[in-house]
C-alpha cells in the first residue's frame, strides 16, 4: 500500500506538469482533466500515508519517528500531517483540491484555464520538494518493532485540526494568487476579475482565522503558560498573511463594485501567498526556535527559500509587466465607501509591515552582527495596539457611507448612542481596570464597535422590524458577525491581558492559600496513567463562598519519547477562568509542589469574538456564492453593483 501511495505521488507530479502546460496552452479540457487526476492522485496517496500510521506500519521511517502502538487512534491519524513530510504532503493535496474546487464551480472562461496552468505549476514545485527532498514514503530495513510517538504537546484535539485549516488558508490564497496571475498574463484585471476571486479570498481568509484561533486556543490550554499569544515568530509568520487577507478582503470590493483599486488588489492578492510561503519557510527551516516550529536541518530550508524566490520572483515580474497598465476606475471623494476601504488598507497593510520587521528584525542582526536579539510584546504593544486601536475605530462610520461621495453628518447622528455606550464603558473600565487607559480605550473601541455594527444592523431593517430578519442577505449577516465578533475580541483581548492576575506558590499537602478571593487547599498528587503516558495528578479545592471545585492539574510523561507535558486545570464561568498548574517537586519536602494559579477575566470572548471573525466570513463567503448564481440567471454584473451601491453592504 505504501508503495502504491509513493508511485501515486509521482502521477500527482506528472499530472501536475502536464496542468501547468496545458494551462499555458490554453486547453481547458486538458487543463481540468489534469488537475482532477493529479488532485485523486495526491488524496490516494495521503490515505496510504493515513493507514500507515492507523496501522503502526514501522517499516515507514515517518510513522516510527511520529507515532506509537500505544497511541489513541485520533493521534495516530493526526500524526499523519503532524510532522514536516506529513504536512507537506498535506499542503499539496489542499493545493490540488482548490484546483479541483476550481474546475467543479467556476465557469469555462481563458481566465479558469490560465490560473488552473499556474495553480497547476505551484502544485509541481510543492510536489517536486516533497518528492525528492523531503519524502513521506521512506522504507526501514529491518522494522523497528515501535516508534518513538508523536510531539506530546501536539498531542492535543486542537492543534490536531489546527495544520488543515492553517493550510486551507496559507494555500486557500494560493488561488487567488493563480487567479491574479492569469489575470495579468491576460491583461483583464477588473470587476469581472474581482467577482471571481472574491469568494477565494473570503474561504482562504475565514479559514486561516480559525487555524490561528485553534493555535491560541491550544497555546493556551496545553503550554500551562496561562496565555494565548505570545507574539512568538512562528504565531506571527501565521498574523502576517491573515492581516494582508484582512485588507486583500476588502481591497476587491473596491475593484468589484467600483473598478478601483486593481493595481493594489492584485499586489495583496500576490504578497498574500509569498507571506504564506514565508510562513512555510520560517516554520521548517530551522532558522527559529520555537514550539510551533519543525526544527529541520538548514538544507531543506535552502530549498524552500528557493522556492519562495521562484514564485515571488515570477509573481513580481507579472506585476511589474502588467500591474502599471491596470485601469484606475472612476475617480472617488476622500469621504466615500472607497476612502474608507483604502483607509483600513493602510492601516492593515502598514500592521502587517510592523509584525514583519518584528519577525525578521532579530534574524537579520543575527546574520549581520552574529548578535541574538529578542522582540517581543513591548514592541508589538507599541507599535501594533495603537495602530489597530485606531482602525477598529473606522468599521461603524464605514458601513454606512455610499459610494464616491458621502456625507457623515446624518452618519454620525446615527452613531450617537454607539458613541454613548462606548464612553459609559470606558468609564467602568477605568474603575475596574484600575486606570489602565490602554485598557479603557480598548474596551470603548470593541463596545463601539458592536454597538455601531447593531445600529447599522437595525436600519437595515427599516420599517419592517424583526419580520424583515430573514429577508436580509447573507452578505448583511456576515458583515454583521464579523464585526460583532471584532468587538467582542477586542473587549476580551484588552481585559484579559490588563486584568489577569497569577501566582506561583509552594504547597505541602493540607495545607491552604488564599488568591483571587479562592481558597485553595492542596490534597496531594496521586500517581495516574493513560494510554501512552504516565501522570502525576494533584487534588486542590478551590472555594470561594458557596462555590467550590476540586481541580486536577497533572503533569505527564511520554515514555516513547522521554518529554514532559503541562496538563492544566480549569474552571469556567461567564467572566473568566480559574486556571491552575502543577509545577515541580518542592526539593527536601515531602508531599510538596509548586502550584501556579491564574484568574483569566473575559478569556472565552477572545476565543469566541475570533470564531464569530470567521464565521461572519464564512457566510459572506455563501452569500457571493449564492449572490453569483443569482447574477447569472437574472441581471448583469453592472446592474448587481448597482443594487449593492443601494443597501446591500460591502462584506
Amino acid at each position: 500500500m505504501v508503495e502504491l501511495g509513493h508511485i501515486s505521488l509521482f502521477l500527482a507530479l506528472i499530472a501536475s506538469l502536464l496542468a501547468a502546460v496545458f494551462g499555458a496552452m490554453g486547453k481547458a479540457s486538458e487543463t481540468n482533466k489534469s488537475i482532477l487526476f493529479a488532485t485523486g492522485a495526491a488524496l490516494f496517496s495521503f490515505l496510504t500515508l493515513i493507514y500507515a500510521f492507523l496501522g503502526s506500519d514501522f517499516s515507514v521511517e515517518l510513522v516510527v519517528k511520529h507515532s506509537h502502538s500505544l497511541k489513541p487512534i485520533f493521534y495516530k491519524l493526526a500524526g499523519t500531517w503532524g510532522n514536516h513530510e506529513g504536512s507537506m504532503l498535506l499542503w499539496c493535496l489542499i493545493m490540488l483540491i482548490y484546483g479541483a474546487a476550481a474546475v467543479g464551480v467556476m465557469e469555462r472562461s481563458e481566465l479558469k484555464t490560465k490560473a488552473l496552468g499556474v495553480q497547476g505549476g505551484m502544485a509541481f514545485l510543492s510536489l517536486a520538494y516533497l518528492l525528492f527532498a523531503s519524502s513521506p514514503f521512506i522504507r526501514l530495513d529491518p522494522a523497528p518493532l515501535d516508534g518513538g510517538g508523536l510531539n506530546p504537546l501536539l498531542q492535543d484535539p486542537a492543534l490536531a485540526f489546527h495544520p488543515p485549516f492553517l493550510y486551507m488558508g496559507y494555500v486557500g490564497f494560493s488561488f487567488v494568487f493563480s487567479l491574479a496571475a492569469a489575470g495579468l498574463i491576460l491583461n483583464k484585471v477588473g470587476s469581472e476579475w474581482a467577482k471571481r476571486a472574491r469568494p477565494w479570498a473570503l474561504f482562504a481568509w475565514s479559514a486561516l482565522t480559525i487555524g490561528i484561533s485553534l493555535g491560541a486556543i491550544w497555546a493556551y490550554y496545553e503550554l500551562g503558560w496561562g496565555g494565548w499569544w505570545f507574539w512568538d515568530p512562528v504565531e506571527n509568520a501565521s498574523l502576517m498573511p491573515w492581516l494582508v487577507g484582512a485588507a486583500l478582503v476588502h481591497s476587491i470590493i473596491v475593484t468589484q463594485k467600483r473598478g478601483s483599486m486593481a493595481s493594489w488588489t492584485i499586489f495583496l492578492s500576490v504578497i498574500a501567498f509569498c507571506l504564506s510561503i514565508l510562513g512555510a519557510f520560517l516554520v521548517r527551516s530551522g532558522v527559529l526556535t520555537s514550539v510551533h516550529a519543525f526544527a529541520l536541518d538548514p538544507e531543506r530550508g535552502r530549498l524552500l527559500l528557493i522556492g519562495l524566490m521562484l514564485v515571488s520572483g515570477f509573481a513580481f515580474s507579472l506585476f511589474a509587466w502588467r500591474g502599471p497598465g491596470l485601469k484606475s476606475g472612476n475617480e472617488f471623494d476622500p469621504v466615500s465607501r472607497e476612502g474608507a476601504l483604502i483607509l483600513n488598507n493602510l492601516f492593515l497593510s502598514v500592521a502587517a509591515a510592523t509584525v514583519l520587521v518584528g519577525t525578521l528584525y532579530p534574524l537579520a542582526m543575527e546574520v549581520v552582527t552574529g548578535e541574538k536579539l529578542s522582540v517581543g510584546t513591548p514592541y508589538f504593544d507599541l507599535t501594533l495596539a495603537p495602530l489597530m486601536g485606531l482602525l477598529f475605530l473606522a468599521p461603524p462610520i464605514a458601513v454606512a457611507m455610499s459610494w464616491r461621495v458621502s456625507d457623515l453628518s446624518p452618519i454620525l447622528k446615527r452613531l450617537v448612542f454607539a458613541g454613548a455606550l462606548a464612553l459609559a464603558a470606558g468609564a467602568a473600565a477605568f474603575v475596574m481596570l484600575a486606570g489602565k487607559l490602554w485598557a479603557v480605550f480598548g474596551v470603548a473601541v470593541g463596545v463601539w464597535l458592536i454597538a455601531g455594527t447593531l445600529s447599522d444592523f437595525v436600519k437595515r431593517l427599516g420599517g419592517g422590524g424583526v419580520a424583515r430578519i430573514g429577508k436580509l442577505s447573507l452578505g448583511v449577516w456576515g458583515l454583521t458577525i464579523a464585526h460583532v465578533g471584532l468587538g467582542i475580541f477586542v473587549i476580551g483581548a484588552v481585559v484579559e491581558t490588563n486584568g489577569r492576575v497569577e501566582r506561583t506558590f509552594a504547597m505541602t499537602q493540607g495545607e491552604t492559600v488564599e488568591f483571587g478571593g479562592w481558597n485553595f487547599t492542596f490534597n496531594g498528587v496521586n500517581n495516574g496513567e493513560g494510554p501512552n503516558f504516565y501522570a502525576d495528578r494533584a487534588s486542590i479545592m478551590a472555594v470561594k463562598g458557596s462555590r467550590s471545585t476540586e481541580l486536577q492539574p497533572e503533569k505527564r510523561y511520554y515514555p516513547a519519547s522521554g518529554m514532559p507535558t503541562t496538563e492544566v486545570a480549569i474552571r469556567k464561568s461567564l467572566v473568566g477562568d480559574l486556571y491552575v498548574a502543577l509545577g515541580d517537586p518542592i526539593r527536601g519536602e515531602v508531599n510538596g509542589w509548586t502550584i501556579r494559579a491564574s484568574v483569566n477575566p473575559m478569556i472565552d470572548f477572545v476565543f469566541g469574538g475570533v470564531g464569530l471573525i470567521a464565521l461572519g466570513g464564512f457566510v459572506a463567503f455563501a452569500g457571493q456564492r449564492n449572490r453569483r448564481k443569482s447574477v447569472s440567471k437574472n441581471t448583469n454584473l453592472e446592474d448587481a453593483n448597482l443594487q449593492e451601491d443601494k443597501g446591500v453592504p460591502v462584506l
